[in-house]
């Protein structure tokens, strides 16, 4: 399907809202390379300074299929967003529209000036319920919305499209006002609200608020595309709740053109994505409705209280935390850890029964975790990402640094036919070894000698992979985990003996809502860790 959007002709007619998955170069890159029914690409929502946003959990589902999310405006500021989006090649049907955001229409035109050269369109974002003094506290004055839109659209000579919040009394006036200053196509809906969510009586988010999106919000999102319809004429982009063709046709109908997909791809890999839009554009054509049984409604995001028995320090920055209880969780998938007021982060388990993590201080909350008290409760969510499925017969080599080892210490438990390759500064950061015998045949390097090998972990594995014999290797299979680069290091030294097929490697990119949909953990071949590994 071909369709005319503001000047181009583009491949599909559906879009993937801003700060939905493509929020990464790679991922965009993916997108047009592999799933050309997504015609126009949406950037997340870029301002003029880098801004972190707000500490995880970002996320949270208080019912099947329905969310209430804060991120934040999270992005890495205009210039660096130019350089990165400068480096795509887009195609010639495709549409990159870059949403862009601002405290005022001085900063609005800063950034559109920046973003221009490398855009095809530019989408204002008047309407993010939950970050103060940007979005909704703007989208909601038409004096002001048509203030900006005049602004940018002198600016710029692309075409400038308005994203409309719903929180407002009267969207076809701001619809008016956008139009009217020159906007070329206007975007509706974005997240309701905000709204609150609890669990455990806490409020779940860091932000506590936040923007409320997925099936609970579409017949809004209709409301609003119908009321713009009938208050102006142009090119709209409608999203909120859309997951199937009739969810389309009902947008359509309601005087959409291009359709928004964003809640609905929660928990699909990167290939599963890819099909989920060849069959909605099947669905669109062939009045079909195959695309809804892919969709996640059964991602589990609740959170189940744990109590901290143990707090084991290993060194000044690495510590073992154990807990009361049994988790259920296979070999190479990760859960995260809440502490309502702190946050949450993720985590491998060091062992399942008692659960048990492994913590290295590199940030505030894992300085507050390798602090905790025996006695403090917790909570986990999960398990997420994707179980590690070993040829059968297959040995097992491991190869560790840092916490890594709980990443692989259960693979090599519940496979067995293992050896582990442990690598550490020095003897006082190793843990967890007279287990890792029990199970494996194990092998120590230390920086400085002093226990086992000394020198690096990937010197040791290469005498080792050097002694086995060309049939031996063959049998191999890898799982890698530690610091980015020794799992590099540890590939190099792998690649020259055994096939890239035998060789998967987690690596601890940022992973925040942990069910695909922030795009943090992007990997540089536009996979997600959360969704598609973490072993890769």
């Amino acid at each position: 399907m071909t369709i005319q959007f503001l000047g181009k002709t583009i491949s599909g007619p559906f879009t993937i809202p801003s700060g939905i998955v493509a929020t990464a170069s790679p991922i965009i890159d993916y997108l047009f390379r592999h799933i050309p029914q997504v015609g126009v690409v949406t950037t997340k929502s870029i301002g003029l300074e880098p801004r972190d946003g707000y500490r995880e959990p970002i996320l949270s589902q208080y019912a099947p299929g329905c969310f209430v999310n804060a991120v934040g405006l999270t992005n890495p500021g205009a210039i660096r967003s130019a350089e990165l989006l400068s480096a795509l090649q887009v195609p010639e049907d495709r549409f990159l529209l870059t949403s862009i955001f601002g405290a005022n229409a001085e900063e609005f035109v800063a950034v559109a000036r920046l973003l221009a050269p490398c855009s095809d369109g530019l989408e204002l974002n008047l309407s993010c319920p939950h970050a103060k003094g940007y979005g909704m506290a703007i989208g909601q004055d038409p004096e002001l919305v048509a203030e900006i839109v005049r602004a940018v659209v002198a600016a710029v000579e692309l075409p400038v499209i308005a994203k409309l919040t719903p929180n407002t009394n009267d969207i076809g006036a701001i619809a008016r006002a956008a139009v009217d200053a020159g906007a070329a196509g206007l975007c509706a809906i974005n997240t309701v609200g905000p709204g609150y969510y609890t669990a455990h009586g806490e409020p779940v988010l860091s932000n506590a608020m936040g923007g409320m999106s997925g099936k609970g919000i579409l017949p809004i999102g209709l409301k609003c595309v119908k009321e713009i319809r009938e208050a102006v004429d142009c090119p709209i982009i409608g999203c909120g709740g859309i997951s199937n063709a009739d969810d389309a046709r009902a947008y359509r109908d309601a005087g959409a053109d291009i359709y928004g997909i964003g809640s609905a791809l929660i928990g699909l890999g990167t290939e599963q994505m890819r099909d989920y839009f060849e069959v909605l554009d099947g669905d669109m054509a062939g009045d079909t409705r195959r695309a809804e049984s892919m969709v996640r409604y059964d991602i589990d995001m609740s959170f189940r209280p744990v109590t901290l028995v143990s707090n084991e320090r290993v060194s000044e920055d690495i510590a073992v935390l154990r807990f009361d209880r049994k988790i259920d969780i296979e070999a190479g998938e990760f859960i995260f850890l809440w502490i309502p007021g702190l946050g949450e982060k993720p985590f491998s388990a060091l062992t399942d029964d008692p659960f048990s993590l492994a913590v290295i201080k590199l940030g505030q909350f894992t300085e507050k975790l390798v602090q905790l008290e025996p006695g403090t409760q917790a909570y986990v969510r999960g398990p997420h990402g994707i179980p590690v499925a070993p040829p059968s017969g297959a040995k097992i080599m491991a190869v560790c640094g840092g916490t890594g080892l709980a990443a692989v210490y259960q693979i090599a438990r519940d496979f067995g036919n293992a050896e582990i390759f442990v690598g550490a500064r020095s003897k006082d950061r190793l843990y967890f070894l007279d287990q890792c015998r029990e199970v494996s045949k194990l092998h120590v390097a230390t920086d400085d000698g002093s226990e086992g090998y000394h020198g690096l972990v990937t010197e040791l594995l290469r005498r080792r992979l050097e002694a086995m014999s060309p049939a031996q290797r063959e049998n191999l299979v890898f799982y890698n985990c530690g610091p980015e680069p020794m799992v590099h290091a540890a590939v190099a030294v792998q690649g020259e003996f055994c096939a890239a097929e035998q060789i998967f490697s987690a690596i601890d990119y940022l992973t925040k809502c942990g069910v695909g949909i922030c795009g943090a953990c992007s990997t540089p071949d536009g996979r997600r860790l959360c969704v598609d590994g973490p072993f890769l």
